[in-house]
């Protein structure tokens, strides 16, 4: 090319590539809206409509005469007094059995376990409440050895609360027998 010359492209010549893509390009724009609009032209079917039944209750699982929860706090009914003869008891194994824990163990167990409990946040904010009765298992020294849920509260974060502050006790002072059960009372005021 001699100095001085300028290129001239001819415009009107596309590469048959660029043709290509273009006319691809415009084809896909052109058929989403194509295809929207055919697809609300179709006819839907109505889907039907909701119904209810109420039905009667179930049969509860437990008898009406039997507690589900029963009240190890208050003193039995008096039965009539059969003559039996006095039982044996062999005073090495005597620790081991569980004797009834007097109210006043109870209540100095209660106490010393409410510097422990804290009533959670969570259930304060839900409203929940409830009686957890804890089994307490005891070292021979007081020292508490294991603590698990004779009765739930219905409401696993009082149920771990209650746990967690008898553990914390550490020890159940003046308890005569290895295990009893502890009540643990949440209500809100």
């Amino acid at each position: 090319m001699p100095d001085g010359a300028v290129l001239v492209h001819n415009a009107t010549s596309m590469p048959p590539r660029l043709i290509l893509a273009f006319s691809l390009s415009l084809i896909l724009h052109l058929a989403v809206p194509l295809w929207d609009a055919l697809e609300f032209a179709a006819p839907t079917i109505p889907s039907p409509p909701l119904r209810a039944e109420l039905r009667p209750p179930r049969k509860p699982l437990v008898a009406d005469h039997e507690p589900l929860l029963k009240n190890t706090l208050a003193p039995e009914p008096a039965r009539p007094e059969t003559k039996t003869p006095p039982a044996v008891v062999n005073h090495k194994t005597s620790s081991s059995v569980t004797k009834a824990t007097p109210k006043s163990v109870v209540a100095a167990a209660q106490r010393k376990l409410s510097e422990h409990l804290f009533y959670p946040i969570e259930a304060k904010a839900l409203g929940l409440e409830g009686e957890v009765r804890l089994l307490l298992i005891l070292e021979d020294d007081g020292r508490i050895a294991d603590v698990s849920i004779a009765a739930s509260s219905g409401h696993p974060v009082l149920d771990k609360a209650a746990i967690r502050a008898a553990y914390a006790m550490g020890r159940a002072d003046g308890a005569r027998s290895r295990e009893f059960i502890l009540p643990v009372v949440f209500r809100l005021q």
